[in-house]
């Protein structure tokens, strides 16, 4: 038996004698330990990492169709955009059975960019259905292969002025949402609009300072951020750091009207018809280096003798011969 144990204490110790002169040795012989790692070329860190250059993503939201979404995604396709915008109705025919959308989208070799998933109110004891509504919204984005869910509020009170608390409130629904939203791979952004909390400037403000950046990004719509007064450019500059995707869109304030007609403030109209500082806009962008997606929007056509088709179809020939853009 001692002959068995003596063998093997032979043999172990024959390895640990092979296995240590196989291993580094210092200058003074002292044994090195081995390295975690493959050695590394350090030449590659003398010459700094340079920031990537803009590269926007052009798409094109199905708004216009007014809930004709399948004529949407053939005409958007067909004009050259490679994503499209969908609002929650999408879910109405294809809810479940999200898989059918994703093949219809995929024969049009489009990507569905966002999903409108609509506002989000702070109304006492809505909280949790309204976090679990645009939680099945990002659901439904995961399942077509979308990549981020958008949400406005239908939050601003009608007869005050908001207050601190509507803000507070509102920013802790929306990361609330975004949480759920993110555990599924889909960023959700804050949409500024017209007639919400998030109407002026210092109210967009108000609201990314009250929801956790982590979860909630702003989806820029430069537009509604110019009629509540604000300056785009400035915004995207302001916020970069924090954009998810952008709005482009014009907008015409005051309305002309015609004889017998009651004048309006203001309505949304083509690229380039409008009082947006568009130039300004892809400075900007391309200042901050953004690279991600646009999406051109227009709520409805101001001509009503155009289809939505010959619509986008102005406003691409703006990015492209008056800016210079790829679609």
């Amino acid at each position: 038996m001692s002959g068995v144990l003596s063998r093997r204490r032979f043999i172990v110790g024959m390895g640990a004698v092979a296995t240590a002169s196989a291993l580094p040795i210092d200058a003074l012989g002292h044994l090195l330990e081995p390295s975690l790692h493959s050695a590394i070329d350090l030449s590659y860190f003398e010459s700094p990492i340079t920031a990537a250059p803009a590269a926007i993503q052009f798409g094109y939201a199905a708004i216009t169709w007014g809930g004709n979404d399948q004529q949407a995604i053939k005409d958007v396709a067909e004009l050259g955009f490679r994503g499209i915008q969908l609002r929650s109705n999408i879910l109405q025919e294809y809810g479940e059975r999200p898989q059918a959308l994703k093949d219809l989208l995929a024969q049009h070799r489009l990507e569905m960019v966002a999903l409108s998933s609509g506002g989000v109110g702070i109304g006492p004891g809505t909280e949790a259905n309204e976090i679990a509504k645009h939680a099945r919204h990002a659901r439904f984005v995961h399942d077509v292969g979308g990549r981020y869910l958008q949400v406005t509020d239908s939050a601003r009170p009608k007869d005050r002025q908001p207050t601190a608390d509507d803000f507070k409130q509102l920013g802790k629904v929306l990361t609330e949402i975004g949480k759920r939203a993110l555990d599924l791979g889909v960023p959700v952004g804050y949409h500024n609009h017209m007639n919400s909390l998030g109407e002026a400037p210092g109210e967009v403000d108000q609201i990314m300072d009250a929801s956790d950046p982590r979860y909630i990004k702003l989806e820029l719509d430069i537009a509604h951020y110019h009629q509540g007064g604000g300056d785009s450019a400035k915004a995207i500059k302001k916020y970069h750091d924090r954009l998810l995707f952008l709005h482009i869109k014009d907008v015409e304030s005051p309305v002309p009207s015609a004889a017998g007609e009651a004048s309006r403030a203001y309505r949304f109209v083509e690229l380039g018809r409008g009082k947006v500082d568009l130039p300004a806009v892809f400075k900007a962008l391309k200042d901050v280096k953004f690279r991600g997606w646009a999406i051109v929007e227009l709520d409805s056509v101001p001509d009503k003798t155009r289809t939505p088709k010959e619509a986008a179809l102005i406003s691409k020939k703006y990015l492209e011969e008056k800016l210079g853009m790829k679609i």
